[in-house]
């Protein structure tokens, strides 16, 4: 019987490994990335059935990662693990189209029940985070408690370049722009 498909994405080796002892027990791994970039071409690439993604990374954070997947594949399914415990990722996550937000300090068995909900195009939060989340889309704060929804996807980009330390020029690099453009 053939497994999902899955493709890891986090910056972190240790956490990494860890993950691919528990995912690789029900799904196939396909491949384990370490930044945002490398996550949008190895969904191409490899077309997981699900993506598991972390928030923070290097070169395009997961949320915007998605946003970008979602573009391109409005049908991909991802599924955010993350340390992230505040409410304004989680509802960013699950408005940029995640099926899934777990954070890395919960069970293991959340991670799978999420990956597995993923598959079934059901959405899995956290139970930890569920009530609040829900809360907040029925209060719909967003525009009071998430500054950072008025920046465009590429504006997010480029902050969040400017803050790994990245000058203008290895911005304009990264980004394939001209360097005038981001002074």
């Amino acid at each position: 019987m053939r497994r999902p498909r899955v493709l890891l994405a986090d910056d972190h080796r240790m956490m990494c490994e860890g993950l691919k002892s528990i995912l690789t027990a029900e799904f196939e791994l396909v491949a384990i990335v370490e930044d945002g970039r490398a996550l949008i071409e190895a969904a191409k690439k490899f077309r997981p059935e699900v993506i598991v993604t972390d928030i923070t990374m290097p070169e395009l954070n997961g949320i915007d990662a998605l946003v970008q997947l979602k573009r391109d594949n409005p049908f991909v399914r991802v599924v955010i693990l993350t340390m992230h415990e505040d409410v304004v990722f989680a509802r960013r996550a699950i408005e940029a189209g995640a099926l899934g937000y777990v954070l890395k300090h919960s069970a293991t068995v959340e991670l799978v029940m999420a990956v597995h909900a993923a598959l079934g195009g059901r959405t899995f939060i956290t139970p930890a985070l569920a009530g609040e989340v829900l809360d907040s889309m029925r209060q719909d704060q967003s525009h009071v408690t998430d500054p950072v929804v008025a920046l465009t996807p590429r504006q997010r980009e480029i902050l969040q370049l400017v803050a790994e330390g990245r000058s203008a020029k290895e911005i304009a690099a990264t980004l394939g722009i001209s360097y005038r453009t981001v002074e």
